[in-house]
């Protein structure tokens, strides 16, 4: 089955016909545009139960038919099960729908997008469907017709007659919850969203977790995090986490809860509560600065000791773009580097293990290992910072193409050492795209990044993660 890079679809439609409609994103670094092309017949789908309509964050082009193109043999073959966790990757697939005639969701889903119905279920358990009373806002860029669907689900003559959405505003009639039961009813009207190929964590399955926990109180768990794992889970994924994970290694008949995150390819300190009021202590502690963490990062370039400051972009989306001068409304990004020292550059077969890949770094016989204190805890801080002033953190697959990019022109960087004058803010946010794409994607396992203490309370309680994996 051809897949559409980062295809989104949504449903909604009138019972005459079904709509088909392929979403593309442009570029991750872009805000999202039609594709200009119809979807492969193997995403057509019936008229049951739905319809199909504008995406949420990305537009799309309309097709018209009412049989589906390929048998449900085939598709059931293809969506089997989950579990166990496929050695390939799959593009992200994700489908908006609006439930036409009420019942259980699991039904519903199953004859919408002619899914079996143990990989609906797998996907409700994975945490990957979402549901809303109300179909949300379609964007600025959706199509007259997309509009007109809309409007036709939302009109204040139909939203009266829905028993579900009454005393509430439109607002919040549209926020979405996760669907967590098999059985539960979805009314008529009812926007749902299902992540059909959620984000996969592999290396959850290959990890010993037992040996990779550091300490066991009443109140919290501390976890050396494997690099490849998601803490707490993914919008469409809180099944394979480090969380279930290591709560399934030491037998607790609670589950563990997130208090704070690292970055899927870092590795190290992990706090995690036992229970909801640890959890909000911690989180009280993090808020006000009572948590201390120290990082060892593996840099590609030397970097000087002493505080470093940038401003990051307030962006959500990722790579983050950071300057080294202030600009109004930009966060403050501070960290100290405590030391810094020339170490081996990782050997090929560590690199293979951890999935390390050669951007053709200029020097590859020493890298340089840095204890880092960290002052501001923005995401992607230190990843950020290090490859701003030339020094990458090895392995860093989103940050490394950049860097030597600036190394060779400087003045590609407009936030660099060549820093441009912006004529006005939109000549500034088309800079700040052009600069976001010459990054690269997000590393598949590791980079060379650990988080190697954590402590709180003024040092009474202290843990340390051991051995980085460049050193094994």
């Amino acid at each position: 089955m051809a897949m559409v890079p980062n295809c989104r679809s949504f449903i909604l439609a009138p019972v005459s016909m079904l709509r088909t409609l392929a979403a593309a994103t442009s570029h991750r670094h872009k805000s999202t545009s039609f594709c200009c092309s119809i979807w492969n017949s193997d995403f057509n789908f019936h008229k049951k139960n739905s319809s199909r309509a504008f995406s949420s964050d990305s537009a799309a082009s309309l097709a018209v038919t009412s049989t589906p193109s390929s048998p449900n043999s085939m598709r059931h073959e293809e969506y089997g099960r989950l579990l166990p966790c496929p050695a390939e990757s799959f593009l992200p697939r994700i489908e908006h729908l609006v439930v036409k005639d009420g019942g259980p969701v699991l039904d519903f889903i199953t004859r919408a997008l002619n899914l079996p119905p143990l990989y609906v279920a797998d996907l409700i358990h994975f945490g990957a469907v979402f549901y809303a009373l109300v179909c949300p806002q379609p964007p600025s860029t959706a199509t007259p017709e997309e509009i007109k669907l809309y409007k036709e689900v939302t009109d204040p003559s139909v939203l009266r007659k829905r028993s579900s959405i009454k005393g509430k505003t439109l607002r919040e009639a549209q926020k979405t919850f996760r669907i967590a039961h098999i059985d539960e009813f979805v009314e008529a009207g009812t926007y749902v969203r299902v992540h059909v190929r959620p984000k996969r964590f592999p290396r959850c399955y290959e990890i010993d977790w037992r040996s990779r926990i550091i300490a066991v109180t009443e109140s919290y768990v501390v976890l050396n995090k494997p690099a490849g794992t998601s803490v707490g889970g993914t919008t469409d994924n809180i099944e394979e986490t480090c969380a279930t994970f290591a709560t399934r290694a030491l037998e607790l008949t609670t589950p563990l809860m997130t208090t704070h995150q690292i970055d899927n390819c870092t590795e190290g300190c992990v706090v995690l509560a036992r229970t909801k009021d640890y959890c909000s202590v911690f989180h009280r502690k993090i808020r006000e600065k009572q948590v201390k963490k120290l990082y060892l990062a593996l840099a590609a370039a030397y970097v000087p000791c002493g505080v470093m400051t940038h401003y990051m972009r307030p962006f959500r989306m990722a790579p983050k773009v950071v300057s080294k001068d202030f600009i109004k409304g930009w966060n403050l990004c501070q960290l100290e580097v405590l030391e810094c020292r020339k170490v081996p550059w990782p050997n090929a077969l560590i690199e293979k293990k951890f999935g390390i890949e050669d951007f053709n770094w200029p020097s590859k016989e020493f890298a340089y290992e840095c204890k880092i204190n960290l002052l501001t805890g923005r995401t992607h801080q230190i990843r950020a910072q290090l490859a701003a002033c030339g020094a990458p953190i090895v392995g860093d697959s989103m940050y490394t193409p950049a860097a030597i990019l600036e190394l060779a022109s400087p003045e590609v960087n407009p936030f660099g050492k060549y820093k441009k004058q912006f004529k006005s803010e939109a000549d500034r946010e088309c800079a700040i795209e052009d600069w976001a794409a010459k990054h690269g994607k997000e590393p598949g396992v590791a980079i060379g990044l650990q988080a190697c203490q954590i402590s709180w309370d003024e040092g009474e309680h202290l843990y340390e993660a051991g051995d980085p994996w460049w050193t094994q």
